[in-house]
């Protein structure tokens, strides 16, 4: 849970320089903001570590990231284009009267040590760490 806590707060942290007054990239013409942010990756790692797992929570490597995704018939969602071009409608998921959303995931993981190793289900896996992502809608 501390994992999947560290991985929200970070994207929340990506959501607040995008939306709030007087942040440093304070505008949705700054998206994609892991292009044109230069200031996001400190802000998400700061935030992750300011949970209770400290600096033993860090970002897993390619994170963050971002893509335009839209719903799908299933209702769940799916990619729809690349950072290098936004697709104007949602038509590759089936919905050409939607706009596609900008999303980020951030990707949080820490060292596992078992405090009895052997005793638990991870522990006889042989896992030495711990991942959770969390998405959030920037725009």
């Amino acid at each position: 849970m501390q994992v999947q806590e560290a991985a929200q707060v970070g994207a929340q942290a990506a959501w607040s320089m995008i939306n709030t007054p007087g942040s440093a990239c304070n505008s949705l013409s700054m998206l994609p903001a892991t292009k044109n942010c230069p200031g996001l990756n400190g802000a998400v790692t700061a935030a992750v570590q300011s949970t209770s797992l400290g600096s033993r929570a860090t970002l897993a490597t390619g994170s963050p990231s971002e893509s335009y995704n839209c719903v799908n018939a299933n209702g769940a969602l799916q990619s729809v284009g690349s950072l290098s071009s936004k697709p104007s409608d949602c038509s590759a998921a089936g919905n050409a009267n939607t706009s596609p959303g900008d999303y980020i995931q951030i990707a949080v993981t820490t060292a596992y040590a078992p405090i009895f190793p052997g005793f638990s289900v991870i522990g006889l896996r042989g896992a030495s760490s711990i991942s959770a992502t969390s998405l959030m809608r920037l725009e």
